[in-house]
């Protein structure tokens, strides 16, 4: 016998209605598990389903997961940095080179539309032609200027060194015709806009990023001072800070004091001296390069610049107390080092901050987990680094002739005629020292006669 249609369930209400009242888990669950209900018209309804919302994670499992996250991508970026200095220059420039890289696509980014830009496709183009310009003047000066006993003697690169500033010009000059050609009406302070950021992009970052390179080539110990103050410096800003930190320094950094700020400052200094005694002592540290494959088991040599050398010196004559004691004068340079490390180095930081705030984002990208964008930890390296070569360029570099330079001079000075007479005076000079024998000499002369 076939149920009565009007047949309440016991679990749909008491009274023979139905609650209105808001399901419970427990109804819910009931639910799923019961078959469709008939309703007046025959048809079966079907049951109602109610998805069970799983709970947020609290504040203190996101703060651990993302506390193991920068933990585990700090120790993979310490770890892929010394292997890369141990390795050798030339893994160090790739470093920068990618750095350079990403963080003009991440400053670049924050300011983009992207549906202006879609409708201005060569508005981003334009953004990587300008960079690739960049990048090939400023790599080609290094090349030149470090490795002119190769460039100069080469028949095809010649004449791409002697001209190559005419060429990154040039280059430069087509980039900006084609960005006056492509102006559309309507989307004239876009573009301009891109255009001026563009450019603050590139020197903020992929000029000054270039001469952390150029110190690589000076010396590892010019890339790897620099850096390691930075980190340094901002370790201690944030024990100092967290310990006895009360007076704010910054509105643009909030958490930023004033104590921290000055503790971090003596312990850089405090740190600084002392690296510098341990890496003066190793010569693949101090020497500039001269070989490319180069590492830290092969090394380097050459004769070390002056700064690393201890000089005696005394206490002045006011202090009553006869002491002589020892040291590099790199020692004395690394305290300025340290200062502008510890002073003038974050207000970098504090500049990225700012530009993150007028944009209202919190990082500028997420290429490394756990830190947010390469530009948010390079931020204090970049002008660390353009100070770092300023300095050595002004105060440390000993200026004398190489053979990249006096090639240089006989290609651009001299006609040929007078390169051969150098030739042959160089000739005679090295028979008459024993270095060559009079076949070889006269052979020399024999040919360059032929070229007469």
């Amino acid at each position: 016998m076939a149920k009565p249609r009007g047949v309440q369930f016991q679990h749909r209400g008491n009274n023979g209605h139905r609650e209105h009242r808001r399901p419970s888990i427990s109804d819910a669950s009931e639910t799923l598990s019961e078959p469709g209900s008939p309703t007046r018209n025959g048809t079966i309804r079907k049951a109602e389903t109610i998805v069970e919302e799983k709970p947020l994670a609290s504040d203190y499992e996101r703060k651990k997961q993302t506390f193991i996250t920068r933990t585990i991508w700090t120790l993979v970026m310490i770890a892929v940095f010394f292997a890369a200095m141990f390795a050798g220059h030339i893994y160090i420039i790739a470093i920068v080179t990618a750095v350079q890289i990403i963080s003009f696509k991440e400053v670049i980014a924050i300011s983009s539309v992207p549906t202006k830009a879609k409708n201005l496709p060569l508005t981003k183009s334009l953004n990587w032609y300008f960079l690739a310009t960049t990048m090939y003047f400023l790599y080609g000066e290094s090349v030149i200027y470090y490795f002119k006993h190769i460039v100069l003697v080469d028949k095809v690169l010649l004449p791409f060194a002697t001209h190559h500033r005419f060429i990154s010009f040039m280059l430069y000059v087509m980039g900006f015709v084609s960005f006056v050609g492509s102006l559309k009406k309507g989307h004239y302070r876009f573009q301009f806009s891109q255009f001026g950021w563009t450019h603050m992009a590139l020197y903020l970052i992929v000029v000054q990023a270039h001469f952390i390179m150029n110190n690589t080539f000076e010396g590892m110990i010019w890339f790897f001072l620099p850096v390691s103050l930075v980190i340094t410096n901002d370790i201690f800003a944030y024990i100092c800070g967290i310990t006895f930190g009360r007076t704010q320094l910054i509105k643009l950094s909030p958490k930023k004091t004033v104590e921290g700020f000055v503790g971090a400052w003596i312990c850089t200094i405090i740190f600084g001296f002392f690296m510098t005694n341990i890496l003066m002592r190793y010569k693949y540290f101090i020497c500039p390069v001269n070989d490319l494959g180069a590492n830290l088991w092969t090394g380097l040599e050459c004769t070390p610049n002056p700064v690393f050398t201890p000089h005696s010196y005394q206490l002045p004559a006011w202090t009553h107390i006869s002491y002589t004691f020892w040291i590099a004068p790199m020692q004395f340079h690394i305290m300025v080092f340290a200062t502008f490390a510890s002073l003038i180095a974050p207000f970098g930081g504090f500049f990225a901050s700012g530009l993150k705030r007028t944009f209202k984002i919190k990082d500028f990208g997420d290429s490394i987990p756990g830190h947010g964008g390469i530009t948010d930890r390079m931020d204090c390296q970049f002008i660390m680094g353009f100070f770092a070569f300023m300095y050595y360029q002004s105060f440390i570099a000993v200026y004398k002739a190489t053979v990249g330079s006096v090639i240089e001079s006989a290609i651009n000075g001299l006609t040929v005629e007078e390169q051969v007479e150098v030739v042959r005076g160089l000739g005679k000079y090295l028979y008459n020292q024993g270095v060559i024998s009079a076949k070889i000499l006269d052979c020399l002369s024999a040919e360059l006669g032929k070229k007469r």
